[in-house]
């Protein structure tokens, strides 16, 4: 009896011990730098082949079950290129990151077919018309949005300190391929801005009174630079109402606004101001380039070639 206890005790430890695949895949992704975003991509398209293949543990499938679950996603679920081709980057991280089995050659896959649709974008009048019906932080954020030709996500993750009035740029952090870049700030906006960010000093000041007002740093600069969490330059430029509690740190901290208020936002104008396209955040990134070049602007040289300090710059 002692014996059968004993038993059961070392196997509950070493179930205990080995932490479950999503949550190590998590981890070993944040440990590398991915954006949240990708981390949620790549779990998701993960877990998803994984059920498809009836729960079995990915150590004991073979090229043939990827090969046969992208071509469901093409075939059954008629799936974007771009979706598949995520899906086979999330299975190839496991492989090479987590199961670190060879799988070999993905050769017999049916390929989902690529999207030969024009993106949509807004005329001038459009923009005008659906800007009468916005105010307030999504009025500003599309502002935003429209006259620099920053993503939703970009736009929404925007920290104070990259804000620099003086030159009239925005340092964009962790953009598309995890790479920094330095776009336009839009004069038209920049007295709203300001008092935008007046608004969150004033919040953040009241925050700090209560013993609150940290927020959470990207990579590990927590621990670089101790006290950093509790500057105003590094607090969202457009903080939730409420607070959020990180599970794995503890920390309560202000995050940014959603990303779907700001859709919602978008969808009601568009409705009021009689726009039946099938337009969404992203169409006033489309119509920024699109009317730059109506107005003869070269797109390419519209960045500028040196930072605020100098320092020369990529296009």
């Amino acid at each position: 009896m002692e014996n059968r206890v004993v038993l059961e005790c070392k196997i509950n430890i070493t179930k205990k011990s080995k932490p479950k695949l999503l949550s190590e895949i998590r981890n070993k992704m944040r440990a590398t730098s991915y954006s949240i975003k990708t981390i949620e991509a790549y779990t998701h398209w993960i877990k998803d082949y994984i059920k498809f293949n009836g729960t079995t543990h990915p150590q004991e499938l073979s090229k043939e079950h990827v090969e046969k679950y992208l071509t469901y996603l093409a075939v059954k679920r008629n799936v974007a290129a771009s979706t598949q081709n995520q899906a086979l980057a999330a299975i190839l991280y496991l492989y090479k990151n987590i199961v670190t089995k060879e799988i070999g050659w993905l050769d017999d896959i049916v390929r989902a077919r690529k999207s030969k649709r024009l993106p949509v974008v807004f005329t001038k009048q459009e923009v005008r018309e659906i800007f009468n019906y916005l105010d307030g932080v999504p009025k500003l954020v599309c502002s935003l949005l429209y006259g620099s030709g920053m993503r939703l996500g970009e736009a929404l993750k925007l920290r104070v300190k990259d804000v620099n009035f003086e030159y009239k740029q925005i340092i964009v952090r962790e953009a598309k391929g995890n790479k920094d870049r330095i776009t336009t700030l839009p004069d038209k906006i920049i007295s709203e801005l300001k008092d935008q960010l007046n608004q969150v000093y004033l919040q953040h000041k009241k925050d700090l009174k209560k013993g609150l007002g940290k927020t959470k740093l990207p990579f590990a600069l927590a621990k670089k630079y101790p006290n950093a969490d509790i500057e105003f330059g590094w607090q969202y430029a457009f903080p939730a109402d409420k607070f959020v509690n990180d599970k794995e740190s503890g920390l309560v901290f202000r995050y940014h606004i959603h990303e779907s208020t700001i859709q919602r936002k978008i969808k009601e104008a568009k409705r009021k101001a009689g726009i039946m396209k099938h337009a969404t955040s992203h169409t006033f990134r489309h119509s920024f380039a699109t009317h730059l070049l109506e107005n003869g602007y070269d797109i390419r040289t519209i960045q500028p070639r040196r930072d605020p300090y100098g320092r020369a710059i990529g296009s």
